[in-house]
C-alpha cells in the first residue's frame, strides 16, 4: 500500500510517502507566523492548504513512481489553532495555539480549577475557547460570514473529501468539550464540525484531490493532533513517557481512562485509538533557538554546535526560555524568557546552551508532575535528532533516552492510524524500530542535579514576581 501522510506544523508543513512501511520521501514546506501586536500569532489560512500543494507537488517531482499509486492519506496537525470556514473559503486569521490576545475571554470563563477538570485543558489566554469567545466579541463580521470553526487539518479533510468534520483528539483540546465528550455548553455548537473518531475515511472526492494530482479510489482517513499521532509514533507508555521537541516540548503519557480516573493535574486530551494523553505541553524550545539564531545571525545548526562545546551548566547562565508565556508546569502566560548569569564573558553559545538546558528542566518538572516513575524516555521530533539535545535531557532527568529510526513520530503515528483505519497489518517496529538508548552521562548529570535547586528557585522568582 502506498500512503501519503499530511503533518501540518506550526512551522511547516511535513508530507510524507510511504511505500508499505517504509518511509520513501518526506518533502517540507515553510510557514509563516505573523505577530501583529503584543502576544498575538496568526497565518494565513490560505497557506495551510498550499503548503501541502508545495510539498506534494516536490514529492510528485523526485518520486511519480511511487506517487501515482496513493490509495490513502492520513493526517496529523498542531491542534488549538483554527479559523472560520464556509463554502466560499475562510474568514479571518488563522489564530495559533500559542496566541495569547483573549484575557478577559479566559476570565470570563469562570474558575480556571473547574475548567480543567471538566475539559481537560487549562484556562489560560490561550485556550482556544476563550479565542473563539474574541473572535465572536471583536471580528463579528468574519463570525457572522464563517459557517465552521475549522482547524488546519479540518481544512485539508474539507478540501479533500467535501466533508467538513474534525475528530475527538482536536476536539478535546479546544475546551470546548467536557471529557467525557460532551459540548460544554451549546454557544457555538452551529459552527462545530462533526466529531468523528480518527480512523474514520472517506473517498477523496473533493477539489483538492485534483489539485494534488491525485488517483481514483484513494481514501482519506481523517487522523489526529500531533501529540496524539507522536505518543502512536515512538510507543510511548506511562514507564515511557514521550518528550517530543519540535517548534515546543511536550511530555505525554497515554491513560486508559475512564475520565473519573484521569490524575488531576496537567491537561488531558483524547488519544487517536482510544484512551487519553496526560500532557504537559511546553512554552518553546525549537522556536526559542530560531529565535536566537535570528538574533545572532548564526544558523541553527551553529548555535547548537557552538552550545555543544559548553560544558554543562553553561559556564553559570540560565535561562527561561517562555517565549510564549511560561506554559507546562507553570501556567503563567504573564511570565516570560529570561536570562541569569550574564556576564561579559558569554556570548552565542553560552546563550544557545542555556536555552537547551532551560527546556530540559521544564521537561524535568514535568516529568515530576505526570510521571515521576518513568524510567526512561521515548525521544519525538526534530530534536531527537541533536547529539545535544539527547545528552542534556538525559542527564537533567536522569533517565535514558529511546531513540527510533524516524525523528517525525507524527508522521509515523499518522502512518499507523492509517494502518488500522483499514484494516492493514502493519506494527510500530515495522515502520521505525528503536535505533538506539542512550545513558545519561554520570558527570553531567552530577552537575544538573547540582544545579536544580538554583534553576527552580529563578523560575520561581520570575513567576512570582508577575501573579
Amino acid at each position: 500500500m502506498t500512503v501519503l501522510t499530511i503533518d501540518l506544523g506550526t512551522s511547516a508543513t511535513k508530507v510524507a510517502l510511504w511505500d508499505g512501511a517504509t518511509l520513501a520521501a518526506l518533502a517540507r514546506a515553510p510557514l509563516e507566523t505573523t505577530h501583529l501586536a503584543p502576544g498575538w500569532a496568526e497565518q494565513d489560512p490560505s497557506s495551510w492548504w498550499s503548503s501541502v500543494v508545495a510539498a506534494c507537488g516536490e514529492l510528485r517531482e523526485h518520486q511519480p513512481g511511487l506517487y501515482e499509486p496513493i490509495t490513502a492519506i492520513g493526517c496529523s496537525a498542531a491542534r488549538e489553532t483554527f479559523t472560520l470556514l464556509d463554502e466560499r473559503g475562510t474568514h479571518g486569521p488563522g489564530i495559533l495555539w500559542s496566541d495569547q490576545r483573549a484575557r478577559e475571554e479566559a476570565a470570563a470563563l469562570g474558575d480556571p480549577g473547574a475548567f480543567r477538570a471538566r475539559t481537560g485543558v487549562q484556562l489560560t489566554a490561550g485556550c482556544c475557547a476563550a479565542k473563539v469567545a474574541w473572535v465572536r466579541a471583536h471580528e463579528p463580521d468574519a463570525w457572522r460570514a464563517g459557517r465552521w470553526i475549522v482547524t488546519p487539518r479540518d481544512l485539508v479533510v474539507a478540501r479533500l473529501t467535501n466533508q467538513v468534520v474534525t475528530d475527538q483528539t482536536l476536539a478535546s483540546r479546544t475546551g470546548l468539550y467536557a471529557l467525557d465528550g460532551t459540548l460544554v455548553d451549546d454557544l457555538h455548537a452551529e459552527r462545530l464540525p462533526r466529531v468523528l473518531p480518527s480512523e474514520t475515511a472517506f473517498d477523496a472526492v473533493g477539489i483538492g484531490a485534483s489539485e494534488l494530482r491525485l488517483g481514483p479510489d484513494v481514501r482519506v482517513v481523517i487522523g489526529a493532533g500531533d501529540r496524539a499521532c507522536e505518543v502512536i509514533g515512538v510507543g510511548a507508555s506511562a514507564r515511557v513517557p514521550m518528550v517530543s521537541w519540535g517548534t515546543t516540548a511536550n511530555v505525554s503519557v497515554p491513560h486508559p481512562g475512564p475520565p473519573g480516573a484521569l490524575p488531576a493535574v496537567a491537561q488531558v486530551s483524547r488519544g487517536a485509538l482510544g484512551g487519553f494523553l496526560v500532557e504537559a505541553g511546553l512554552s518553546a524550545a525549537g522556536a526559542a533557538i530560531a529565535w536566537l539564531a535570528r538574533l545572532t545571525g548564526l544558523s541553527h545548526d551553529d548555535l547548537v554546535a557552538g552550545a555543544a562545546a559548553v560544558p554543562p551548566g553553561a559556564n553559570g547562565v540560565f535561562a527561561l526560555p517562555w517565549l510564549a508565556g511560561a506554559r507546562a508546569p507553570w501556567w503563567q502566560p504573564d511570565a516570560h524568557a529570561a536570562f541569569v548569569g550574564l556576564t561579559a564573558a558569554h556570548g552565542r553559545a553560552e546563550l544557545a546552551r542555556a536555552v537547551i538546558e532551560g527546556v530540559a528542566f521544564d521537561v524535568a518538572r514535568c516529568l515530576d508532575l505526570i510521571a515521576p516513575e518513568a524510567e526512561e524516555l521515548a525521544l519525538a521530533g526534530g530534536g531527537a535528532a541533536d547529539a545535544l539535545w539527547r545528552e542534556v535531557v538525559s542527564a537533567v532527568t536522569g533517565r535514558p533516552v529511546v531513540r527510533r529510526a524516524i525523528d517525525d513520530a507524527a508522521s509515523v503515528g499518522a502512518r499507523l492510524v492509517v494502518a488500522s483505519a483499514l484494516g492493514e497489518s502493519l506494527a510500530l517496529d515495522d515502520v521505525s524500530p528503536v535505533v538506539a538508548r542512550e545513558e545519561p552521562d554520570v558527570d553531567a548529570m552530577r552537575e544538573y542535579a547540582s544545579r536544580r535547586e538554583a534553576a527552580d528557585a529563578i523560575a520561581s522568582a520570575v513567576i512570582n514576581s508577575v501573579q
